[in-house]
C-alpha cells in the first residue's frame, strides 16, 4: 500500500487499475500493508527491506529488497571470518580451512618475494650468461640478493601468519 486518493467515476466505469475500494488496516511497525495473493483483502507482511542477512551456505551477504520473511538458508548473524560455516545455530570457524589458507598466503608471499628478488638481478644474470665480467658493485648486489633468497627459502612458513620476513637488501631497490 502506498497511498489513497478520492476518484470520481462515471456511471458504469470500474475502479482504476491497481486500486481497490476497501481501506487498508492500520500500519504496524516492522510490517508493510499489502494486498493478499487473491487480491480480496489486506495483510501485514514482514518488512526487512534494506537489511542485510547472510547465506548459511557460504556466508555471503544478501541485501533484502522485497517485503516478506527472510529468505530460506539465511541468518541475521554475520560470520566472523571467511572460514566460518553454519552449524544450524551459529557460525563456527573451520580452523583447518583457515590454517590451510594462511599457509597458502605465506607460500604465495614467499614466492612473490623470490620472484621480485630474481627480477632485480636479471641484467646481472644476463651479463654472466654472456660471459662478461661483473663490476664489484654488481657482484655485491648479486650476493646480497642470493643471500636474501636463501633466507626466504629457509624460512619456516608453518608459523603463518606470524612470520618474521627477512628484510630485503637495499640492492633490491636499484
Amino acid at each position: 500500500y502506498t497511498s489513497s486518493s478520492v476518484e470520481y467515476l462515471a456511471l458504469g466505469v470500474g475502479t482504476p487499475a491497481h486500486s481497490c475500494a476497501d481501506a487498508p488496516p492500520e500500519a504496524i511497525s516492522g510490517y508493510v500493508v499489502c494486498r493478499t495473493a487473491t487480491l480480496n483483502g489486506w495483510e501485514h507482511v514482514p518488512d526487512h527491506r534494506g537489511e542485510t542477512v547472510y547465506s548459511t551456505e557460504n556466508g555471503n551477504p544478501v541485501l533484502i529488497t522485497q517485503p516478506g520473511d527472510y529468505p530460506a538458508d539465511t541468518t541475521t548473524k554475520q560470520p566472523a571470518t571467511p572460514w566460518d560455516t553454519w552449524n544450524g545455530e551459529a557460525w563456527v570457524t573451520d580452523t583447518e580451512r583457515q590454517r590451510a589458507a594462511e599457509l597458502e598466503v605465506a607460500r604465495q608471499q614467499r614466492q612473490q618475494r623470490v620472484k621480485q628478488a630474481m627480477a632485480s638481478v636479471d641484467l646481472i644474470n644476463l651479463k654472466l650468461r654472456a660471459g662478461r665480467s661483473l663490476k664489484p658493485e654488481e657482484t655485491a648486489k648479486l650476493n646480497a640478493v642470493l643471500d636474501y633468497i636463501d633466507e626466504l627459502n629457509a624460512l619456516d612458513i608453518s608459523k603463518a601468519p606470524e612470520i618474521s620476513w627477512p628484510e630485503a637488501p637495499l640492492a633490491l631497490a636499484g
